[in-house]
């Protein structure tokens, strides 16, 4: 025993320690509990799973015991500050300690941010007329992010080509339907028939960088790309996340080479950045696609009674991702909800009814969405991942198909999740202004400077976009930034936009400047109207397309 009194508090795990008189415990000892806590839940997962539905996944469960044990400590210590009445150094050294843990909780009250991820087998089809109810845009909790995966885009020879040169229907689609709704294209990437976008909400753009793209092939002895892995990575407030798209070998018994493709996908894509090269060196990695895995041994007349039926539990044992987590350790580190809604392949197209074709394949979950926290240290497991003073925990709300869409024999597959973080950037790498009125009469002048240091270059450039822009592309017109040199941290830099690229009519605008090492808009301007020229006047033009553009 240790006589006196001290404290300990930590940011990794939420806990803090008392030692009183004839009442000790270690960090090191609550630290082995708590692991050794979470890797018991951990093991048992599989269990429950297959036993019955989770409502929902929710990351702070892992930390539960230690709540209850900390709430047991603080009562104890209570009982035992009467004794320090008369100790005034004592008495000073528990109001520290209190006031840390205050501040300690202050720090882990991180903001939500709400995350909507949408995978589609599309089968070669064009998009339907409408996505809203896809994207849940109705919805009373609305997005900051979009990420949609989607697989057997179509791509021949002449349409890829032609993808390459301008946006593809589907991307126009999400575009169209995400942009007059506030959301901006952030990035997106495509190998043949593997396609993924993010879009963000307007006002988390600056604070969305570091973003790259990559891609694995892994059809025809790794030649080939109609099958693969796509992903996009970027830092979100600081906290670095991933999104990786797959589509994994068919067919029933090809489970272990779905389980070594994915695997080969993860060694072989790289990032250039220190401290997240590989996927998952990522705080949070999401995981998803058309990962083919296929419900075992059943026969087709069980698995449409259970279907129909609603018992979709009947199934869990056998469905071949689940059972593959139970031998693999790479699978345990993923997280998934339960699979509480009819698998999504395959289906007659434009119905609700399970292949009728000659065939008759049986209907498998063939399209999933995971998600894997990174642990803190290689032992230790859990679902929040935690660098000392910011975590950020994961909770799943939604994980289901929408049956509606019929395009493909594919029903799309969606998911919504809360990340809870603390900003660890709050202020922009570039203030930009708009000064004085602008209209098409004369030149407009701009100013620019940049608030932190960072891989800036002469050839990026500040856009004028018009509100409800759909991408960093979809500007009216663009200036480069100073020449020859790179503007100093704090220095103001005037710049002007010549009136012939202004639109003639009056409209609300906003100018962001696009960093080309970063390829994002780092920094936004606030809101500011363009007024109607004088020449829109005497012409009496109305609002609509002039000179091929919506102004």
């Amino acid at each position: 025993m240790e006589a006196g009194f001290t404290h300990t508090t930590r940011a990794k795990g939420f806990y803090l320690i008392f030692i009183s008189k004839g009442w000790k415990m270690s960090a090191g000892a609550l630290r082995n509990r708590r692991r050794n806590h979470a890797c018991s839940i951990s093991g048992s997962k599989m269990a429950g799973v297959l036993e019955g539905p989770r409502l929902r996944s929710d990351s702070n469960s892992s930390t539960a015991s230690n709540r209850t044990l900390l709430r047991q400590r603080l009562s104890q210590l209570l009982t035992r500050v009467e004794d320090l009445s008369s100790d005034d150094e004592a008495t000073e050294e528990v109001s520290r300690t209190l006031d840390e843990a205050f501040q300690l909780c202050g720090r882990y009250s991180g903001e939500f941010f709400r995350l909507h991820i949408v995978t589609w087998n599309v089968a070669t089809a064009e998009p339907p007329d409408d996505v809203r109810s896809l994207l849940q845009l109705d919805s009373d909790s609305p997005a900051d992010l979009f990420v949609i995966g989607l697989q057997e885009v179509r791509a021949t020879p002449v349409k890829y080509v032609s993808d390459l040169i301008a946006e593809d229907s589907w991307s126009h689609l999400f575009m169209n339907t995400l942009g007059p709704n506030g959301f901006v294209k952030v990035t997106s990437v495509r190998m043949q028939g593997l396609l993924l976008i993010v879009f963000a909400r307007q006002v988390h753009l600056p604070f969305i960088r570091d973003i790259q793209s990559t891609y694995t092939r892994t059809g025809i002895f790794g030649y080939w790309g109609n099958k693969g892995g796509v992903s996009v990575r970027f830092s979100f407030y600081g906290h670095m996340l991933c999104f990786l798209n797959c589509h994994l070998a068919a067919h029933m018994n090809y489970a272990v080479q779905r389980v070594d493709e994915f695997e080969y996908i993860l060694d072989s894509q790289d990032f250039d950045f220190y401290n997240t090269p590989h996927v998952l060196d990522h705080k949070v990695v999401f995981w998803f696609g058309d990962l083919n895995f296929r419900i075992a041994d059943h026969g087709l007349h069980f698995l449409r009674s259970s279907i129909n039926s609603g018992r979709f539990n009947l199934l869990w044992s056998k469905d071949q991702l689940l059972m593959m987590k139970q031998k693999e350790p790479l699978l345990q580190q993923f997280e998934e909800g339960p699979l509480q809604f009819k698998p999504t392949y395959k289906f007659d197209r434009f119905s609700e009814t399970y292949d009728t074709s000659g065939k008759k394949r049986k209907p498998a979950w063939t399209d999933r969405i995971l998600w894997r926290i990174k642990p803190m240290d290689e032992e230790e497991c859990g679902s929040i991942a935690d660098d000392e003073e910011s975590p950020v925990k994961v909770t799943q709300d939604i994980y289901t198909c929408d049956p509606s869409y019929g395009v493909s024999d594919h029903k799309p597959v969606i998911s919504t999740f809360n990340l809870e973080l603390q900003k660890k950037v709050e202020t922009p790498l570039v203030c930009v202004c708009a000064e004085g009125q602008w209209s098409a009469d004369e030149d407009a002048v701009l100013t620019y400077t940049i608030q932190e240091k960072f891989d800036a270059c002469t050839s990026d450039w500040i856009g004028l976009y018009k509100i409800g822009f759909k991408s960093a592309l979809d500007y009216i017109a663009f200036v480069w930034v100073k020449e020859e040199e790179i503007a100093d941290v704090d220095e103001v830099v005037q710049l002007s936009m010549m009136r012939d690229d202004l639109p003639l009519l009056a409209g609300d605008y906003i100018l962001g400047y696009f960093s080309r090492n970063m390829q994002s808009l780092v920094g936004l301007s606030p809101t500011f109207q363009i007024m109607e020229s004088t020449l829109a006047l005497l012409e009496g033009l109305v609002p609509e397309n002039i000179n091929g553009l919506d102004k």
